[in-house]
């Protein structure tokens, strides 16, 4: 909650000189890619219905909303009579934005967070309850019955979010009863635990010593969330600054998969918060706006190659005013679009490459079905099509094409009118 391409003709020629071949596109199974913006999605410019059409218009599978419990709630309720007259009947803007994007057929990612003082004894509302959290979580069911997937808090391994920091308080207080509540609303629920930041804050728990407390706390849970930001601009999606720190990021993926299985079983992996800030204006933790495009791709493409991998979450829409907050949106904080906004209607990444043939994989998220598609190279005259074919019915594709390296690529969109930020391939 939480960073000098050169293209000349003679690419052009040589991809022209070798057949274009297609490979078949097999997206981790469930795969959805979607964005989280509580404050713009609740409150930002324009209409609700602008807003969503914003989020359709992205291609946006899934859409995170975190449900504050003390903001919905901040006084006691009566206690509910049972589980079909809940106590709980003023959900406010919560419930105008879950309804809205129910009706636009996008699906939710609901967070339940936010312990009102009533219920843990008076303190912030990140105190972990003690009393009325499987309550509220019932009557949260019961009120948006079509919200199928669900995560129990947010970061509780880091003590911003969490106090105490405790994976066996976290699992009894909130985790094993929401579980359990959730459940008994409908058995279609999933429900993940987790949800840890990337990394050990000096108020907090690394990831991997939270997930085995967890463990050991006998934690029930149908999915595991991590929110793998990176530690650092200079770390990739694919490479990271340590990789023996025990630390949750992208670049780990697999050795959070691993573990994931080593403590569950396997369970899917929900990735519920990722993305990289720009400079400007984040001079310090910011990359360039090139690099923020290319990394939304290479990300999707490795929870692509990653089994088991179901969820990932751009975290935001639009970047915050406040310098010190996050910077990591498609849009500035005057809505000026980044590359990132095609980026993430458009993904495209490098898979591989063998002698002067590369392998391309990418997405055309807006729309269904199969849908056209067409890779094209940049000359001294400017972008020529290499391959055109049709997607997967998910909108995912790999294609083989020939480019040598530091060529420009890009992904064009019939159906849409406009292309991916061009890519160097290596």
């Amino acid at each position: 909650m939480a960073l000098v391409v050169r293209g000349v003709a003679v690419v052009f020629v040589a991809a022209l000189a070798l057949l274009v071949s297609s490979a078949a596109a097999q997206a981790s199974p469930g795969a959805r890619f979607g964005i989280q913006d509580d404050a713009w999605l609740l409150y930002g410019p324009g209409s609700l219905d602008q807003r969503i059409a914003t989020l359709k218009g992205l291609g946006v599978g899934v859409v995170r909303v975190t449900l504050r419990w003390d903001l919905v709630a901040p006084t006691k309720p009566a206690k509910p009579r049972d589980n079909t007259d809940p106590a709980y009947h003023d959900w406010g803007v919560y419930g105008e934005v879950l309804d809205a994007l129910h009706a636009n057929g996008l699906a939710a990612l609901v967070t339940v967070y936010g312990s009102p003082g009533w219920a843990n004894g008076g303190a912030r509302y990140t105190h972990l309850p003690t009393t009325g959290f499987a309550d509220f979580v019932t009557a949260a069911a019961v009120r948006f019955p079509w919200v199928r997937m669900w995560t129990i808090w947010n970061e509780p391994n880091n003590g911003v979010f969490a106090a105490p920091v405790s994976p066996s308080l976290y699992v009894r207080r909130l985790l094993n009863p929401g579980y359990a509540a959730l459940h008994a609303a409908s058995s279609q629920n999933l429900v993940a635990g987790g949800v840890t930041s990337p990394r050990k804050t000096p108020s907090g728990m690394s990831p991997l010593a939270f997930m085995q407390g967890m463990r050991a706390a006998h934690a029930k849970l149908d999915a595991y969330a991590v929110n793998p930001y990176p530690l650092s601009s200079v770390e990739t999606p694919t490479r990271a600054t340590c990789s023996h720190c025990g630390y949750f990021t992208m670049a780990t993926l697999p050795t959070i998969r691993a573990y994931v299985t080593k403590y569950f079983g396997r369970k899917p992996l929900w990735l519920t918060e990722y993305g990289y800030q720009t400079s400007p204006p984040d001079r310090f933790l910011g990359v360039s706006q090139a690099k923020q495009a290319a990394y939304i791709g290479q990300a999707a493409l490795r929870v692509w190659r990653q089994p088991g991998v179901t969820v990932l979450i751009q975290f935001l829409v639009r970047d915050e005013p406040n310098v010190g907050g996050w910077q990591s949106g498609l849009y500035s904080t005057e809505g000026v679009p980044k590359l990132a906004v095609h980026a993430f209607s458009l993904p495209l990444a490098q898979q591989s490459r063998s002698g002067s043939r590369v392998t391309l994989w990418g997405e055309v998220r807006p729309g269904s079905g199969a849908r056209a598609y067409v890779l094209q190279l940049r000359t001294s005259r400017g972008w020529r099509s290499v391959a055109t074919g049709r997607t997967t019915r998910s909108g995912a594709f790999a294609r083989t094409v020939a480019a040598s390296r530091g060529a420009k690529v890009r992904l064009w969109a019939p159906s849409l009118g406009y292309a991916s930020p061009a890519l160097a391939v290596s």
